[in-house]
């Protein structure tokens, strides 16, 4: 496998972490291979271990299409069992919950699609940016069935509000790049996509010159607030969701490139 081949590229230069996303056939949907790569980078960058001494990070979608259009749905087909959805969402929440523990920023670079398991690895991101060709959202409810854990609900909600969050999910209407500055969940859109990597870079320049220690300080303290009340049980819906014959329904269709046929059973 040559490393243009490799589903997730790492490029460190200047201390600088350039990730990409690299599953542009798939519209970069995320594999648990590429979940467990962002968290063992998000685990070491800024830390004694950091022999690159990464002092910022950017990740990009590759191609012109998605930053990262969710999870592989193939990654579903063998889901039989209630376990089987306990432990996605376990392994995707440890990875989620590295970004946002991560010793330096983060930033979310966001062009094309930004669905599913790609908004929730945006908004663990600690910066976001946008290209105006930007469109995210969470199409769940038309496409696969299943549910959200509540982490991801609390994140979505902090940074969208509970009635955009509600209506994206209900509606599975995608929001702009204009709608998604307005919201507050990116800082600035960019024209195209050039114009969006160009200041991705410089904001990870920028932020590389800053005090170390009042990144990090600042960064978990924002985290500790998100964190502050304690979340409410969610198995019972996750198991709910994911054995449900729709769920299996909505990954059959997704393979077969057609529309499911929901039950509600």
């Amino acid at each position: 496998m040559t490393a243009t081949d490799r589903e997730l590229l790492v490029r460190i230069e200047d201390s600088i972490a350039h990730v990409t996303l690299n599953r542009p056939q798939a519209r970069n949907a995320l594999t648990f291979g590429m979940y467990e790569e962002l968290a063992k980078l998000s685990a070491i960058a800024g830390t004694a271990d950091d022999a690159d001494h990464i002092k910022a990070i950017v990740i990009a979608g590759a191609g012109d299409k998605a930053f990262a259009a969710g999870t592989d749905i193939g990654q579903f087909t063998a889901f039989d069992s209630t376990e089987d959805g306990l432990r996605y969402e376990a392994k995707v929440e440890a990875v989620i919950s590295q970004i946002e523990s991560c010793y330096v920023p983060v930033i979310a670079a966001l062009h094309g699609a930004v669905t599913g398991g790609g908004l929730v690895i945006a908004a663990a991101a600690h910066v976001r940016i946008a290209s105006a060709a930007a469109v995210a959202g969470m199409p769940i409810a038309r496409t696969l069935g299943n549910c959200l854990a509540v982490s991801n609900l609390r994140r979505l909600t902090a940074l969208f509000g509970e009635s955009r969050v509600a209506h994206m999910i209900l509606t599975a209407e995608l929001l702009d790049a204009e709608a998604l500055l307005t919201s507050g969940f990116v800082h600035e859109v960019l024209p195209d996509q050039d114009d969006l990597m160009a200041r991705a870079n410089q904001l990870a320049e920028r932020m590389k010159q800053m005090a170390p220690l009042t990144i990090q300080a600042s960064l978990e303290g924002l985290r500790r607030l998100r964190q502050a009340a304690p979340l409410p049980d969610d198995s019972d819906l996750i198991e709910k969701s994911y054995v449900s014959a729709d769920f299996a329904e909505g990954v059959r269709a997704f393979l077969e490139k057609r529309k499911p046929q929901w039950q509600g059973r």
